[in-house]
């Protein structure tokens, strides 16, 4: 198995497409068919799946809006207003997810892209741990 951890700055983005650097990490590795598990470790974070650059970043920070007002409602109320709401991110956009890789090439459909999701300002740096199950 083989690994690597991405260092993410997410203080200017909610949504941060990963995609170019795991499928970096595929290429490099030289594994022609697997898995790769993509992992955050981090309570306030989740991943996602997505098309970007049509809209859905957007329509996502709405909906998560919509979903978990950052507001002061939450029993969880350490941090920045609303803190509370980063906690349940993670039941809507969980902390790992698998892609195939088929050919050397994560096995993504034509619009889908890996994204860190975090709207936690408190700690806006982040790891991604990214590991290969060659098969």
């Amino acid at each position: 198995m083989r690994s690597v951890e991405i260092e993410v700055d997410a203080a200017r983005r909610e949504i941060v497409d990963l995609t170019d650097r795991i499928a970096g990490f595929v290429r490099e590795s030289g594994t022609n068919e697997g898995l790769a598990n993509v992992w955050v470790p981090h309570a306030t974070a989740g991943l996602c799946v997505l098309e970007v650059g049509a809209g859905s970043e957007e329509d996502l920070r709405q909906a998560l809006e919509r979903l978990l007002p950052k507001d002061d409602r939450y029993a969880h109320r350490h941090g920045s207003r609303g803190h509370g709401a980063d906690h349940l991110l993670p039941l809507l956009a969980g902390p790992s997810l698998t892609v195939p890789v088929v050919g050397g090439r994560l096995a993504l459909g034509t619009w889908q892209s890996i994204c860190l999701v975090d709207r936690n300002a408190d700690n806006p740096r982040r790891r991604v741990r990214v590991s290969l199950l060659e098969g």
